[in-house]
């Protein structure tokens, strides 16, 4: 009987030595390029959690079209104090702060301030169910896309942001609002003039 090792070595020595074969370049950047972008992109998307919501400076750009039709921007509410509320028909504490906001619509809009309420993740029936139950009378729509909420990169509903006159953020709450709390911030920044 052979020796197993020796039928090996007689294998080996018999066999042609292979021959070293060329990969394409190709087949090795391609896939490296689309492992990288994936990276890339999974990367910016962590950057951007750890983001939180802007407190201060520059407000972000926006453009709003009402459930009236009208259409509001950052640049066209210069000169006027902006109150911008993110709120949703199916958020508990929203349809807590729905009275108070309607509220301080009532106290403030001739005054040199303007309430928009933004719809985050709604569909038009309920948002306009809630503005509905809730006798909301100031601006309100729907933030198609969640462009106006990424950019402002709330992280729930409700929030709130309070802009100057300049276009800057004064103040912002990550929690449902009342009448008192509204007016501390809006008395402060219209005695600032």
């Amino acid at each position: 009987m052979d020796n197993p090792v020796d039928l090996d070595l007689e294998l080996n020595e018999t066999e042609a030595v292979p021959v070293a074969r060329h990969i394409h370049p190709v087949f090795v950047l391609v896939p490296l390029a689309v492992v990288i972008l994936l990276a890339a992109i999974f990367g910016i998307q962590l950057v951007r959690r750890g983001q939180t919501q802007p407190t201060e400076g520059a407000a972000p750009p926006f453009s709003l079209t009402t459930f009236d039709g009208e259409t509001y921007t950052l640049e066209k509410l210069r000169g006027k104090i902006a109150v911008v509320n993110f709120w949703a028909s199916w958020c508990g504490p929203c349809r807590a702060e729905a009275p108070e906001l309607q509220k301080a619509w009532e106290k403030y809009r001739d005054k040199g301030v303007v309430l928009l309420g933004v719809a985050y993740t709604d569909t038009e029936r309920q948002a306009r169910a809630f503005i509905a139950e809730f006798k909301q009378t100031y601006p309100n729509g729907l933030d198609i896309g969640t462009k106006i909420s990424t950019d402002y990169r709330i992280r729930g509903v409700p929030e709130t942001f309070f802009i100057d006159r300049n276009g800057k953020i004064v103040r912002f709450f990550m929690e449902p609002l009342n009448l008192s709390m509204i007016s501390s911030v809006l008395d402060k920044m219209l005695a600032e003039g």
